[in-house]
């Protein structure tokens, strides 16, 4: 896999291919910044979203956030997370202790809430929030994890085999959602090159098991993928899609940018 530098996007579309095609797995609905900077490049992009969000609510939602927010450590595993948390209560009133996010993303929503001691890694994955200073020695702390079903199953696991104790609180859900004939059709006639951007390994997996052979041969044959981690790169490698480069992050300005680089890189010339 092909490590990449921490690329910014060009203000204009000078230097790009015209009409390359930009495959997002982001959620439905979370693709309108993502077409705009892909358009100021020259693509197009092609939204196969994997799922829908939907915050969850009642009293036993409100009573389970409230346990994790009262842990010793808060992690948020996303900007959802956020947004569905301060749905159901102030997040600024309510913090009493360090609170971690993933990456970027998630920590400027907190911040957006009033949210003052937020810790960030520079490495926006599950790994680079272990290897948090704040989270070095965690034996015998309560840590609340604010996020949904499925997903982030790294943090959990390695915090519990550190010693803590999980307190764990759903609030939203990812639902599921099948790949629509006339988007893959779609897809089957846009330009080349594609590139297919991965922020999330469970949107890999549901996307790639409903796309049909033919259109997974083209994908491992001609597209290039941007990954917003190495566990995703070797996840995509496992899928025969070889052409795999890492992003700086999961942010749609860092992955926009991975793509643009695969494109007029020394690879692309």
């Amino acid at each position: 896999m092909q490590a990449m530098a921490d690329h910014t996007i060009p203000t204009g579309a000078a230097g790009s291919k015209a009409g390359w095609t930009f495959i997002s797995l982001r959620p439905q609905g979370q693709n309108a910044a993502l077409r705009r900077a892909v358009a100021g490049l020259g693509g197009h992009v092609v939204a196969l979203p994997p799922w829908r969000l939907q915050r969850l609510q009642g009293m036993p939602v409100v009573r389970q956030l409230q346990r994790a927010l009262n842990c010793d450590r808060v992690v948020f595993t996303s900007p959802a997370a956020v947004a569905a948390a301060a749905a159901l209560m102030p997040l600024a009133a309510a913090q009493r202790s360090p609170w971690l996010t993933v990456g970027e993303g998630t920590a400027r929503a907190l911040r957006a809430q009033g949210v003052a001691e937020v810790h960030a890694p520079q490495r926006m994955d599950s790994e680079g929030l272990l290897a948090l200073p704040v989270v070095a020695d965690v034996q015998g702390l309560r840590i609340g994890l604010v996020t949904a079903p499925g997903g982030r199953g790294l943090i959990a696991t390695q915090l519990q085999a550190a010693g803590a104790t999980l307190e764990r609180a759903d609030v939203y859900q990812r639902r599921l959602l099948g790949l629509q004939p006339r988007v893959l059709a779609r897809l089957a006639r846009s330009a080349y090159p594609w590139v297919l951007a991965v922020s999330s390994g469970e949107a890999l997996q549901h996307f790639w098991q409903q796309l049909p052979p033919a259109l997974q041969h083209r994908l491992q044959a001609h597209a290039s993928v941007v990954v917003a981690s190495d566990r995703l790169g070797e996840q995509a490698c496992g899928l025969g899609l070889h052409h795999v480069a890492r992003s700086a992050g999961p942010t749609t300005e860092q992955l926009v940018a991975a793509a643009h680089a695969t494109l007029t890189g020394p690879a692309a010339t």
